[in-house]
């Protein structure tokens, strides 16, 4: 009898066994979730800095918006360039258009000798902390503090800050313009531009938004919305808005004609030759 009853109560276990296991099956097909096998595709091809410079969480995020995508012509993974959004496109058979290089640039030139101190800040050495608790250590508010929340945020050792004027310094060879210190940075000073031909560049080096005797009173570098850089531009590639001038990268054909202009040095070229001039006046100076 007993026999009998554990013969039972095994059927009826592997009977429930069975029919849950049908149950789980038919379930897990109605819910079941398809991901695309593309997407560790993409993702292998992928540098895998997770950095969100692409404007995804992560190159997994990137992988899974680029594959689903109907245009990925405003996909691009600033780390990898565009051999890897070549390599990423062809995974879906598409094509992906060339883009530029950029860099990280930083607008403000608010070295000790062009900007003094004019009180001392003893407190955390973080510039989105002390953003929240003064204007600044000197009579520019808008200028940079120089402690070091873009470095923190680099994940190439793109960006230092430099010991003798407090600013940051970006590596040209190892900045990837992801952006990283561009969110970081409170006082919104450093940008993204193009590196131009040859790493050739110009930009104003101030974001300060004050009138001009305000601003080069407590700046001697200073842009001082004068309007001279704008008038003497042949392609429309600066403007003038709150007492401030911006270069705008696409339209500047790298003339130089507005930094010779500008009367407070606040326009910057960067890695440009020396004018002829330049030069023969510091051969005079030297001669001297």
């Amino acid at each position: 009898m007993s026999y009998s009853i554990i013969i039972y109560t095994v059927l009826m276990l592997s009977a429930l066994g069975v029919l849950s296991a049908v149950i789980l099956y038919f379930v897990a097909q109605k819910f079941k979730v398809y991901e695309d096998p593309r997407i560790d595709e993409v993702e292998a091809v992928l540098p895998g800095a997770n950095c969100g410079g692409c404007g995804y969480p992560g190159c997994r995020g990137f992988a899974e918006a680029f594959v689903n995508a109907d245009d990925i012509s405003g996909f691009f993974c600033p780390v990898g360039g565009n051999e890897t959004s070549v390599a990423a496109a062809k995974v879906v058979g598409k094509s992906a258009a060339e883009q530029l290089p950029m860099i990280a640039v930083v607008r403000c030139s608010g070295s000790p000798n062009n900007r003094p101190k004019t009180a001392n800040y003893n407190g955390a050495s973080s510039c989105k902390l002390a953003t929240t608790l003064f204007s600044g250590d000197t009579g520019c508010q808008f200028g940079c503090l120089g402690l070091g929340d873009c470095v923190a945020v680099c994940a190439f050792d793109a960006i230092y800050i430099d010991e003798k004027t407090g600013l940051p310094i970006v590596s040209q060879d190892n900045c990837t313009a992801c952006g990283a210190c561009v969110t970081a940075c409170p006082k919104g000073i450093i940008e993204l531009r193009k590196k131009g031909p040859k790493d050739k560049r110009i930009f104003v080096s101030c974001i300060n938004k004050d009138k001009g005797g305000v601003a080069k009173k407590s700046c001697s570098v200073a842009c001082i919305g004068c309007g001279k850089c704008v008038k003497v531009c042949p392609f429309d590639a600066i403007t003038l808005e709150n007492f401030l001038a911006y270069i705008d990268y696409d339209k500047c054909k790298l003339c130089r004609k507005c930094v010779d202009e500008c009367p407070t040095g606040s326009i910057l070229e960067i890695n440009f030759p020396p004018k002829k001039e330049k030069l023969e006046a510091k051969s005079e100076t030297e001669t001297a």
